[in-house]
């Protein structure tokens, strides 16, 4: 089987060698780009776009090299979300990283004010999401407790909302346990300091993965309300395909292999990682764990 093709596309005009790189997984991702990605021919100087196409069969490709992607790299096969992330990582030449999905609309002008907070903060951030309606989507997540996943997905956002979905409503950075990978951005040293993606998440899970390494590296997970794009945010497992499923369900077995103590509730979680507990929960964690 045939690794990769690669082929790669230089925007006219766009000579300065860039400080910011921006990372794109795509599969059959040809309506999301031509919807979301529209205005990256006005990408500015210094800023790359590398689009990792995992064997679409859509034509996801050659829509990215008309929208005026940098760097156009083709699979054969999907090798998944974390491993193609990791291929665009390598090919990127940027000091600055975003991993941004198809379905997000980037504004452009934000990303100096990223990487500022980024530096500033020792930090992996994201800009607030926003929903096409343009009200707050809550990107940032707490603790990933199993429970709450549940939860989340049975639709009962309104006992979630500030213990596991969160979105920042002040003009402040606001530390969350995890970042939606729909949108993660900060230093290729930052990247490199935890080993970027885990390709042994093929898909879901990766985000909290990469996220809780980050605060074990001593590094902060945060919003950043200043910046706010729009994300299309369309789940796989809302539809009626297997696939998805299946995928989610290994992942999860995974993740929580690797963390059990998100099996066991928000109390032990907070004990486990105290440093997330307080910074991104304050003194609400800290009673829990003295009542305990």
């Amino acid at each position: 089987m045939q690794i990769a093709t690669r082929v790669v596309f230089l925007i006219e005009g766009n000579k300065r060698e860039p400080w910011c790189s921006l990372i794109t997984v795509t599969y059959n991702s040809t309506a999301a780009l031509e919807e979301f990605w529209c205005g990256a021919h006005d990408m500015p100087e210094g800023v790359e776009w590398i689009v990792v196409d995992n064997g679409s069969a859509d034509g996801s490709a050659e829509m990215a090299r008309s929208l005026g992607a940098t760097v156009v790299i083709e699979r054969d096969f999907n090798l998944g979300f974390s491993a193609a992330n990791n291929e665009g990582f390598r090919q990127a030449r940027g000091e600055f990283i975003g991993f941004v999905n198809p379905d997000i609309k980037i504004n452009f002008s934000d990303l100096e004010n990223l990487c500022s907070v980024a530096k500033a903060q020792n930090a992996i951030v994201s800009p607030q999401l926003l929903n096409a309606d343009g009200t707050l989507q809550p990107n940032g997540r707490g603790f990933p407790l199993l429970v709450d996943k549940i939860r989340n997905r049975l639709g009962d956002e309104a006992r979630l909302l500030g213990q596991y979905l969160l979105y920042s409503e002040s003009s402040e950075p606001r530390a969350v346990c995890w970042l939606m990978g729909a949108s993660i951005f900060g230093t290729r040293t930052t990247f490199e300091r935890i080993d970027a993606w885990d390709p042994h998440f093929f898909l879901y899970y990766e985000d909290k993965d990469i996220c809780l390494r980050a605060w074990k590296a001593d590094l902060s997970v945060l919003l950043v309300p200043a910046a706010q794009w729009v994300h299309g945010w369309a789940r796989e497992t809302t539809t009626a395909s297997a696939t998805p499923w299946k995928r989610e369900l290994a992942s999860m077995a995974k993740f929580y292999s690797r963390y059990p103590e998100f099996l066991l509730g928000r109390t032990w979680a907070a004990r486990v990682h105290p440093r997330i507990g307080s910074e991104v929960f304050g003194t609400h964690v800290k009673r829990a764990i003295r009542t305990a």
